[in-house]
């Protein structure tokens, strides 16, 4: 399958808001899945503007406005995958979900940040896959942030 075939099927860009070129997105994608062994597992991601996201964000987490993304995991409330010395073990199904990704919001955290928007987006594709693994920064006293930044390092993203 080629590279844009397989781009159309997993990454969705439904905004113009931002200009996205998805081929370097969808190479970033395909090492993050050999890097978690989630070469067999499926999950989308959608690119939307800030009043979508802002509308997923009311509805699904009761807050307003805008967030630089969301994930909507299709097994809750358990990790899938576990992370033993150095070797990661998934568990569960194979569609792990759905991630939504403000490229509008992505923008204005990645000057923030001085990063470039390509390096944000997939920093918070990484951050968004590790949600629907199950993983919760704001409830496990600092385990995803621990691995995500292993993930980071590991995938050459600042």
């Amino acid at each position: 399958m080629k590279l844009d075939q397989l781009a159309s099927e997993v990454i969705e860009n439904r905004q113009s808001t931002v200009r996205v070129s998805l081929r370097p997105l969808l190479q970033f994608l395909q090492a993050m899945k050999t890097e978690l062994r989630l070469e067999r597992a499926n999950f989308t991601v959608c690119l939307v503007s800030d009043p979508e996201m802002a509308r997923l964000n009311k509805t699904y987490r009761k807050i307003a406005g805008p967030t630089d993304v969301l994930s909507f995991p299709s097994v809750a409330g358990r990790k899938l995958l576990r992370f033993r010395r150095r070797k990661m073990v998934l568990r569960g199904g194979s569609f792990l979900g759905d991630i939504a990704i403000s490229p509008s919001t992505a923008r204005r955290y990645a000057k923030e940040h001085g990063r470039a928007l390509q390096n944000e987006l997939c920093v918070l594709m990484l951050h968004g896959v590790l949600h629907l693994l199950g993983y919760d920064h704001e409830t496990d006293r600092g385990e995803m942030n621990r691995i995500e930044l292993r993930l980071r390092r590991r995938l050459g993203l600042s």
